[in-house]
């Protein structure tokens, strides 16, 4: 199905993946190495862990800001959480890099990895001040600010060859999208590719699917969107929740879009009427996502489960 305003899939576009109570979830990644959802609970300072096809969940405590969990390709997690970066291994954390410690309003928010295993992260400004900006790591722990300017980089993504950088900008409604030079490890000719009115939410996680179209969890719109290549907005798939975060491809055929969603912010009768809030919840978008890379290693199409060390 296409068109603006309408599903891809037929019926009830969404079905509930994982009944919780995430305060604020947020950042899914599918492992595909260990067939394993990951997310973070921002308030709870917790990584989560649940596997689809046993039920199995886990659970790491991190410590309070922690905003996104990634694999390392040499073993654990790497997590981001205020203004550090660190891996955490058999219960403990490694320090790897601080970004951006000299602006003290701006706190590590969502990140993802390239294709050659760099982690591409944004900052929020907890004032919100045009200070917030997007840094490259690379696996030895060496960071370098790409994109400055913004005021919270919320959703980040690229394209199948690795061409564009998708970047969200939550306070201004914002998906700008970026040419990206993989090899270099640079960027040029920012310029929008969607908006969000006010009044209708804010754009927040972000994820790419193999035919370029970009899937947006739009928060305080109780939606998810799919912009086409283009930028044109071709499907909305509405919630029953007001509060989605972030989406993730997954699945061993990433044929299905799981959506983070959060009870931060929501009044007491709010959270009455939103009983799934806080929840994982699933939707079948009729298209396939892209896959996604641990860091320090390419992305993963699937593979004997369990090859990575675990990290609980």
């Amino acid at each position: 199905m296409s068109g603006a305003g309408r599903p891809r899939v037929p019926g009830r576009a969404w079905e509930v993946a994982l009944a919780a109570e995430d305060v604020l979830g947020e950042g899914p990644h599918w492992d595909a190495a260990s067939g394993r959802l990951l997310r973070v609970d921002i308030r709870a300072g917790a990584v989560r862990g649940w596997r689809p096809e046993t039920g199995e969940r886990d659970e790491l405590a991190v410590g309070a800001g922690a905003s996104v969990a990634i694999p390392a390709a040499c073993g654990g997690l790497l997590v981001a959480a205020g203004d550090e970066l660190a891996i955490w291994r058999d219960g403990r954390a490694v320090p790897l890099a601080r970004i951006d410690s000299d602006r003290p309003v701006t706190r590590l928010n969502d990140g993802k990895c390239d294709a050659r295993g760099r982690l591409w992260i944004g900052t929020w400004a907890t004032d919100g001040a045009a200070v917030a900006a997007v840094h490259r790591v690379s696996p030895d722990g060496v960071a370098v600010r790409v994109l400055d300017g913004l005021r919270a980089s919320n959703g980040i993504a690229f394209d199948g060859p690795g061409e564009l950088l998708y970047v969200t900008d939550s306070p201004r409604g914002a998906i700008d999208v970026l040419d990206l030079d993989l090899d270099g490890g640079t960027v040029a000719c920012v310029r929008p590719f969607a908006r969000i009115e006010p009044s209708g939410g804010i754009p927040d996680g972000i994820a790419a699917d193999v035919e370029g179209g970009i899937w947006v969890a739009v928060f305080g719109g109780g939606a998810v969107h799919r912009y086409d290549r283009g930028g044109a907005l071709d499907a909305v798939v509405e919630l029953p929740v007001s509060h989605p975060t972030s989406v993730a491809f997954g699945g061993e055929r990433r044929d299905v879009l799981y959506v983070t969603t959060a009870r931060h912010r929501l009044s007491a009768a709010e959270a009455a009427a939103q009983p799934l809030a806080g929840s994982v919840l699933a939707i079948e978008p009729g298209v396939a996502g892209l896959p996604v890379a641990a860091f320090g290693a390419p992305p993963d199409d699937g593979g004997p489960a369990g090859t990575r060390r675990g990290w609980t």
